[in-house]
C-alpha cells in the first residue's frame, strides 16, 4: 500500500512546498494491519502522479506508533525515493537521509562541549605563557636598568647614603621568638590550603558533595566551600592571636615603619636586588627596609582586605549589610589572592637563595644567634622546614570530599546532592 508524505519547505525560492502534493511512499503493510487502514488511503493511492524526472532523492519517512499490538513502528520503512523537481535538479544537491534525532543532536552537543573545553584550556595555557614571557622580559629589563643606575655617579652616591637596612628605634627586640616561628608555620599551612580551596571553589561546576547546617538543611553549600570557610575562620583566629602577641612583645616595630628613611632605604634595597648584588641582611637582628614594607603590606593591608572581601562573599554575610557590594568584594578578593601567591613565591625563593640554613634556622627553629662556623653545620631549621612541608603536602592531598566529609558531619549534614 501507499501512504501520503508530510510536506515541508520548498526546494527552490518561491516554489511550492516539497514534496509535491499527492506524493506517497510505497509500503509493505502486514496482512494483519490491512483491515485497519482507512479507505481514504486506498482511494488516494490511485492519485499517485507519475515522476516528471528520472532523478530520485531519498526522503526520510516519519514513523509513529505500531498499528498492531506488539508490532514495529509504523510505517515499517524509514525512507522513500521521490523525484526531484526539474527546476531544482541543477541547483540542489542530492539529499541523503538524516540520522535519527538522538544520533544527530547528542554527538553534536558532546563535540561542541569538548571543543569549547579544549579552546578554554588552550586560552589558559596561552595566557600563562604570555604572562611568563612578559614577566621574564620585564625582569631582564629591570636588571639592565638597575645595573645602569648603580653604575652612574648619582646611583653610587644614593646606594652609599642609603644602604637598604631598616632604621629601628632603640629598644627593638633582637631575635625571633618561638611563638613567631609557630605562627609562621601555621600561616604558611593555612594560607596554602586557603588558596587551593579558593581556586577549587572558583572553578567548581558540579560539586561532589554538599554541606548544610543542622538548623537549616536546605541552606546547602558545596563541601569545598565549607572547607574554604573553615580554613578562613582558623586563619582569622590565628591572625587575632598574632596581632596580640605582635604588639604585646614589641615585635611590631620590626614590620611597621617608624622613620621616613625607611622609604629611600627600601628603594635602595630593591635596586640592590635588581642588580643581583643583593643587600647583606640578617633577619635575626633586622630586616632590610623593603622587607619591612612588604611584611607591613601583608599583615596590615592584604590580610584585612582578604578577610573583609571574603566575609562579604560568604553565605553568612547579613543580607541587610549593603555597605560593601558583592561586585567590590569580588574585585578585591581574587587580586589579593594573586598578591599572596606572588609574595609567597618571591619570599621562599629569596629565603633559599640568600642563606638557606641561616634563614630557616631563624624562621623555623628560633636559632639565629649562632656564629658563622656553626651555621655551616646546623641543619635544625632545614629539617623542621622539611617536616612542615611534608605535613602541608599531606594536608593538600587530604583536602578532598572523602576525607573532609567526616569532619563536616560534625557541624552539619553532608550529601552528594
Amino acid at each position: 500500500m501507499q501512504t501520503p508524505l508530510r510536506r515541508g519547505l520548498p526546494r527552490v525560492e518561491g516554489g511550492e512546498p516539497w514534496p509535491p502534493a499527492g506524493s506517497f511512499a510505497e509500503l509493505n503493510v502486514p496482512d494483519t494491519a490491512a483491515a485497519d487502514t482507512n479507505a481514504s488511503d486506498t482511494t488516494a493511492a490511485a492519485a499517485v502522479p507519475e515522476p516528471e524526472s528520472e532523478e530520485l532523492t531519498a526522503v526520510a519517512v516519519r514513523r509513529g506508533l505500531p498499528r498492531v499490538p506488539g508490532g514495529d513502528a509504523y510505517p515499517p520503512v524509514t525512507e522513500t525515493l521521490l523525484p526531484v523537481p526539474a527546476a531544482a535538479q541543477k541547483d540542489t544537491a542530492p539529499v541523503t537521509v538524516a540520522p535519527p534525532v538522538a544520533e544527530r543532536v547528542a554527538p553534536a552537543k558532546e563535540n561542541v562541549a569538548v571543543g569549547v573545553e579544549k579552546q578554554e584550556v588552550g586560552r589558559d595555557w596561552g595566557r600563562w605563557l604570555t604572562a611568563a614571557v612578559s614577566l621574564g622580559f620585564a625582569l631582564a629589563l629591570g636588571v639592565l636598568l638597575a645595573r645602569f643606575i648603580a653604575g652612574t655617579e648619582w646611583g653610587a652616591d644614593f646606594l652609599a647614603r642609603y644602604d637598604g637596612n631598616q632604621p629601628l628605634p632603640e629598644g627593638t627586640p633582637v631575635g625571633l621568638p618561638a611563638w613567631l616561628n609557630w605562627a609562621h608555620f601555621f600561616n604558611m599551612f593555612l594560607l596554602a590550603l586557603i588558596v587551593k580551596t579558593g581556586l577549587a571553589v572558583r572553578s567548581e561546576r558540579k560539586p561532589e558533595a554538599f554541606w548544610a547546617p543542622k538548623s537549616n538543611p536546605r541552606a546547602k553549600i558545596s563541601l569545598t566551600l565549607w572547607l574554604h570557610l573553615m580554613l578562613d575562620i582558623a586563619w582569622v583566629v590565628l591572625g587575632a592571636v598574632f596581632y596580640v602577641l605582635l604588639f604585646t612583645t614589641g615585635q611590631w616595630v620590626r614590620i611597621v615603619p617608624t622613620s621616613w628613611d625607611t622609604f629611600p632605604n627600601a628603594i635602595s634595597a630593591g635596586l640592590q636586588y635588581l642588580t643581583l648584588d643583593w643587600p647583606v641582611e640578617n633577619g635575626w637582628v633586622h630586616y632590610n627596609a623593603l622587607q619591612e614594607l612588604t611584611y607591613f603590606a601583608v599583615v596590615f593591608v592584604a590580610a584585612p582586605l582578604a578577610i573583609i572581601s571574603g566575609a562579604r562573599m560568604s553565605p553568612w554575610w547579613p543580607k541587610g549589610w549593603s555597605f560593601v557590594s558583592m561586585k567590590a568584594a569580588r574585585s578585591i578578593h581574587f587580586p589579593t589572592m594573586i598578591f599572596f601567591v606572588v609574595f609567597t613565591v618571591t619570599h621562599v625563593g629569596l629565603v633559599l637563595l640568600t642563606g638557606m640554613r641561616r634563614n630557616l634556622n631563624a624562621m623555623f627553629a628560633a636559632r639565629g644567634d649562632l656564629d658563622p662556623a656553626t651555621y655551616a653545620t646546623d641543619w635544625t631549621g632545614t629539617l623542621v622546614f622539611l617536616g612542615a612541608f611534608a605535613l602541608l603536602a599531606l594536608a593538600w592531598f587530604a583536602a578532598r570530599p572523602m576525607f573532609v566529609a567526616p569532619l563536616a558531619r560534625l557541624t552539619g549534614h553532608v550529601s552528594n546532592r
